[in-house]
C-alpha cells in the first residue's frame, strides 16, 4: 500500500478546501470500499480526509413532507430510522440486504453511492480494465461476465454498480446535494452516474473535489407501499445478480402510480421508466406486470453468459408487483 497522509476535519468548508488543494486526496467515510481498494492498489491516494466528524449525520423531515438524509448517516441508522421504515420501506429493506451488520455500522450513505464496481477485472491490477486504466480494454466481455450488465453497457465496459441502497433511492427520485470550493450544488440521483460510453473511468457527474453532503427524498405517498427484492448467489452478504425496488398504488384493480428501479443489471441503478409508463392506468395483474418488464428489458443487450438476467428480472418484477397488488386489495 502506498504511504498516505491523514487529516480529520470538523467542517464542510475545510474538507472541501483540502481536496481542492490536493486533487490526489480522497474523502474517507466508513472506508468499507475505499480501504479495500487501497489494499489492492486500485486506489492510491496521497491523503485521506476523514469526514466522519462532519455534522452530516442526521435524518430530518423536510417541510414538504420528504426526508433529508445526511451523507455520513450510517447504513444501520438509515435502515432503523422509523420514518424511513414508515414512508420508504423499500429503502430500509435495500440497506438491510446490502451487507453484514458490522459493515452497515461503518458504511455511510455518501460512500455507498460512490462505491466502485465489484468486477473482478477492475479489482485486479494485473489485468486490463478501461474503468481503471482507460484504453486498456475490457476483458470481461470475452471472459467472466456472468454477473455483469445487460442494460446500458458498451464495448468499453460491462461492469455493474453494486449499491442496493442506490436502487431504492433511484426509484423514489432522490436528489444528491454536494459542496465544492465554488459553492453548493444538486443532482438528481438519476443524473449522478454518467453513461458508460467510451469513458467508463468517468463514473459520476460530480464536479472535481465535490463532497456529497446529503440526499433528499421528495414526498411520495406511493413509496409507503413499496418493497425491495434481491437475488444473490448465496443467501447472506453477497452482491446482487439482480434486484428490484418497486412501489405500487392500486385502486379498484387499476394501477394509479408505480415506481420501479433495477439493480445489478447496469453501470448505475436503473430507473425503469418504460415499465412505469406502461403500468400507469393499466390493470394490476400479472399480464400487465410481465408486459411492463418486457418493455423495459427490450433494450437489454446480454452477453453469452448473462442472458439469464433477462428472465430473472422479468420474474422478479412480476413477483414483487403481484405481491404489492395483492396487499393493496386487502
Amino acid at each position: 500500500m502506498r504511504e498516505f497522509g491523514y487529516r480529520r476535519v470538523l467542517d464542510v468548508s475545510g474538507a472541501v478546501a483540502l481536496l481542492d488543494a490536493d486533487p490526489d486526496a480522497r474523502f474517507l467515510g466508513g472506508g468499507t470500499n475505499l480501504v479495500d481498494l487501497m489494499k489492492t492498489g486500485v486506489e492510491r491516494p496521497a491523503r485521506l480526509v476523514d469526514i466522519r466528524e462532519l455534522p452530516l449525520d442526521r435524518i430530518e423531515s423536510a417541510p414538504d413532507g420528504g426526508l433529508r438524509i445526511g451523507a455520513t448517516v450510517t447504513n444501520s441508522d438509515l435502515a432503523a430510522h422509523p420514518e424511513v421504515r414508515r414512508r420508504y420501506p423499500a429503502l430500509a429493506q435495500a440497506v438491510l440486504a446490502g451487507a453484514s451488520g458490522q459493515l452497515r455500522n461503518m458504511a455511510t450513505v455518501g460512500g455507498n453511492l460512490l462505491q466502485r464496481t465489484r468486477c473482478g477485472y477492475f479489482a485486479d491490477v494485473t489485468k486490463p480494465c478501461n474503468k481503471r486504466v482507460p484504453g486498456s480494454g475490457c476483458p470481461a466481455i470475452g471472459g467472466d461476465h456472468r454477473n455483469h450488465a445487460i442494460l446500458g453497457a458498451s464495448d468499453h465496459c460491462v461492469a455493474t454498480h453494486p449499491s442496493d441502497m442506490g436502487v431504492a433511492l433511484t426509484a423514489f427520485d432522490a436528489v444528491v446535494s454536494y459542496e465544492t470550493a465554488a459553492g453548493p450544488g444538486e443532482l438528481p440521483l438519476t443524473d449522478l452516474y454518467l453513461p458508460v460510453g467510451d469513458t467508463p473511468h468517468r463514473e459520476t457527474a460530480l464536479p472535481p473535489g465535490a463532497l456529497i453532503t446529503g440526499v433528499t427524498l421528495p414526498p411520495a405517498p406511493v413509496a409507503a407501499h413499496s418493497r425491495y427484492r434481491k437475488v444473490r448467489e448465496r443467501a447472506s452478504y453477497a452482491f446482487a445478480i439482480g434486484s428490484v425496488a418497486a412501489a405500487l398504488d392500486v385502486r379498484d384493480g387499476v394501477v394509479r402510480d408505480a415506481r420501479l428501479a433495477f439493480g445489478a443489471v447496469a453501470s448505475r441503478p436503473w430507473r425503469a421508466t418504460r415499465a412505469e409508463a406502461l403500468l400507469a392506468g393499466a390493470p394490476a395483474d400479472a399480464a400487465t406486470f410481465a408486459a411492463a418488464a418486457d418493455a423495459e428489458l427490450a433494450a437489454a443487450r446480454p452477453l453469452p453468459d448473462n442472458a439469464y438476467k433477462g428472465t430473472l428480472m422479468r420474474n422478479l418484477v412480476v413477483a414483487v408487483l403481484t405481491e404489492l397488488a395483492k396487499e393493496a386489495g386487502r
